[in-house]
């Protein structure tokens, strides 16, 4: 199935893109109507992407019903993927000041289109962004095949892999996290870039500590030290800012089960809830699969 094809422009001043999530103004004002009316925007008609497959390093997450100040994972990699989605949309430079809020860039904004179908639960519209301009016109339906298969032969993902949501994936600067409306084939396609990056351990996949298992003694440990899954630290930094305190575990699955994050894991399709897939023993908690084996239900 094919999606929209929106072209305009990425402005970052006074936002805080990060590695996985940037602002777009299309062209054409009415273009958020094709892909449903749930896409928010502000005065100007820009709204927040969500890169689709991708999962950056937090670097400026706001636990929630918290008063704690917002929190980073290891800022060294949440920042690496946060600068390279600039650079690879175009722009030279960025300065960024309090929460990650870029005060000044050069060039201020940059041309590019985004394919796109839908909007998330936070009005994000989920995207796959490209620099540059699209031969079709704008509005149109775009495959991220170049052409359909006819024939039953293999298929090319050329435009796919010239998005940047494929190009962080697969530098290894992002975790590859799916949503069930996400094509199946394309998921196919970046999970193999995933399992790419980690076979060379680039980035992320050099410290990643989500399947092989990480110990929680401190607060620190989750901001300061462990690279894990972002989707996992979130839970468990919502989790920890309600205990007073207190740095334990023991109540985290059923935290996260009172989440109701569903998921189906892959390849043998078992329905189930995030917390089916996070051991915990003590303090030390890990994933029992591993990321791209996991397709998460939109809420």
């Amino acid at each position: 199935m094919p999606l929209t094809l929106i072209e305009g422009q990425f402005r970052i001043m006074n936002a805080a893109p990060d590695g996985d999530s940037i602002r777009f103004y299309p062209n054409n004002p009415n273009a958020w109507r094709r892909i449903g009316r749930n896409v928010r925007t502000n005065r100007s008609g820009g709204a927040q992407l969500r890169l689709d497959g991708i999962d950056a390093l937090e670097t400026h997450y706001q636990p929630q019903r918290s008063h704690l100040p917002q929190q980073h994972q290891p800022l060294e990699l949440g920042r690496a993927a946060a600068a390279e989605i600039l650079r690879f949309l175009g722009f030279n430079e960025a300065t960024r000041g309090e929460n990650e809020t870029v005060m000044s860039a050069q060039p201020t904004n940059v041309p590019g289109y985004i394919l796109s179908r839908l909007a998330d639960a936070y009005g994000r519209a989920v995207s796959f962004a490209f620099p540059g301009s699209h031969p079709a016109r704008d509005g149109a339906d775009v495959h991220l095949m170049t052409e359909p298969p006819t024939d039953g032969g293999a298929r090319d993902f050329a435009l796919l892999r010239d998005s940047v949501n494929f190009h962080l994936l697969s530098a290894g600067l992002v975790y590859p996290t799916f949503y069930s409306r996400l094509y199946p084939d394309v998921r196919a396609e970046m999970t193999r870039a995933a399992g790419s990056g980690r076979q060379q351990r680039l980035g992320i996949w050099a410290f990643d500590a989500t399947t092989s298992g990480f110990q929680i003694a401190s607060f620190d440990d989750l901001t300061e030290r462990l690279v894990i899954l972002p989707k996992l630290f979130r839970r468990l930094l919502d989790y920890l800012a309600l205990n007073d305190g207190e740095i334990s575990v023991d109540g985290f699955r059923n935290y996260v089960e009172q989440r109701n994050d569903r998921l189906v894991i892959l390849p043998n399709g078992h329905v189930t809830g995030l917390d089916y897939v996070i051991n915990v023993r003590g303090q030390r908690v890990k994933l029992t699969e591993l990321p791209e084996n996991l397709v998460f239900m939109e809420k």
